[in-house]
């Protein structure tokens, strides 16, 4: 992860609190959270469609004992005036169903008053997740956000583990909920699903998790933060005090989020955003990797959502070590995807334990400086990839520039761009 400097302050302050050995991987896991403060906003995606900050989805995997529970904290700690509001909320039904149970048989029941909660139960069920929805875009269109410390809790919350894939999509995509039906009270909702989650689990229960999950898009949009199995230090970590002076200092950043409305185009973000989409097609070429290639195009989404609401909290201002961030955000994503899956989204993909940690290899690399096709094509064979892609692979490295062919040798020779690059 690159140095934290000008623009990602509020990050530093929410590091301070957690011990050093997951402050890497918690970073990925505080957009959604922060994400879910900013309501009646809309940013520009390079490709001119505009988007909010919802949709939202991480999950952090790490061994059990891996201090994954520091992320319930951080929560808590961001979430405090989303509590306020939902024990408000809460009050008014506990009132209603005291005034239900005093009624006769035959008197006449007040109505249920309308309640929308900002961070419903880890343990939300379908029907009051959908109708949380519709009480939220009906007061205004508030993001709801959800923290699950299991991954298995999302069936409860998707109506079951066939409904997960659907129901995932639909909130990164902001679509509608596909609910509407009648039922003894009238007809149902069918609201914009307007919602951030983070998730918690082992690599085992995500592995279990997301296994038919990997090639219907729904493993592209989650973005995953890994932490690998620390070593045998006999050292028992230490967490933040989460003093005044930290939520005085915090106040003033989620301030800067809440007031963020209206719509905005934060052009060197999308400048970035170009660029790495260079850079995702560069390095699925390389390895020439469809897969790799695919789920690069919702890191970038996920990281320019992360960079939209780092511009909302520098004071919407735009600083070289944000971009730097976004950049570490979209590759660790892709990092955490291939080191749990690498061998499941492959040849193994009924594969139960541990991940081989096979993930793409940039061929190229693994050549000599000069080399003919039928060194590539053992390469190829090698890595189980087909003999007939080969001469694809070479058309593309030599428009990319990275190689030159000489017709007199039929050699190939990686260029002096390439290898002052690589």
């Amino acid at each position: 992860m690159p140095s934290l400097g000008k623009g990602t302050e509020c990050i530093k302050i929410l590091l301070s609190q957690v011990s050093k050995d997951v402050q890497e991987p918690i970073v990925p896991m505080l957009f959604p959270i922060l994400g879910a403060h900013m309501s009646g906003a809309e940013f520009q995606y390079p490709d001119l469609s505009w988007k909010e900050p919802c949709g939202m989805m991480a999950n952090l995997v790490a061994e059990s004992g891996g201090n994954k529970g520091q992320l319930s904290l951080l929560v808590e700690a961001i979430c405090r005036d989303f509590r306020q509001h939902d024990d408000v909320e809460l009050k008014k039904l506990v009132e209603w169903q005291k005034q239900v149970k005093t009624k006769g048989a035959n008197k006449e029941k007040p109505v249920r008053p309308e309640v929308a909660f900002w961070i419903p139960p880890s343990d939300v069920t379908n029907p009051a997740f959908l109708q949380n929805a519709m009480a939220l875009e009906k007061f205004g269109g508030r993001t709801q956000y959800i923290n699950m410390p299991e991954v298995d809790m999302a069936d409860r919350m998707c109506g079951g583990h066939k409904q997960v894939s659907q129901m995932l999509r639909n909130i990164y995509d902001r679509q509608r909920a596909g609910a509407l039906r009648a039922t003894a009270d009238g007809v149902t909702g069918n609201p914009i699903l307007r919602c951030n989650l983070t998730i918690s689990s082992t690599p085992f229960a995500t592995r279990k998790f997301y296994k038919y999950e990997l090639f219907n898009g729904t493993f592209g949009r989650m973005v995953f933060s890994y932490k690998p199995r620390s070593g045998r230090d006999g050292r028992i970590p230490r967490q933040g005090k989460y003093s005044d002076e930290f939520y005085q200092k915090l106040d003033e950043y989620l301030m800067r989020l809440d007031i963020c409305k209206g719509r905005y185009i934060i052009r060197r973000l999308n400048t970035l955003t170009d660029k790495l989409a260079q850079d995702m097609a560069t390095m699925a070429d390389l390895a020439d990797d469809d897969v790799l290639f695919e789920i690069s195009h919702r890191a970038l989404v996920s990281g320019w959502k992360a960079g939209c609401i780092l511009w909302a909290l520098n004071n919407q201002t735009w600083t070289k070590p944000m971009g730097e961030l976004v950049e570490w955000l979209v590759y660790h994503d892709i990092w955490s995807k291939m080191q749990i899956f690498a061998d499941m989204i492959g040849k193994d993909a009924d594969t139960m334990g541990e991940a081989h940690r096979h993930g793409p290899k940039n061929m190229l690399d693994s050549l000599p400086d000069s080399f003919n096709e039928k060194q590539l094509e053992a390469l190829r064979m090698e890595l189980g990839k087909s003999i007939e892609g080969t001469n694809s692979q070479l058309r593309k490295w030599v428009f990319r520039k990275f190689i030159t062919y000489s017709a007199q040798t039929g050699l190939y020779t990686k260029t002096d761009e390439y290898l002052g690059n690589a």
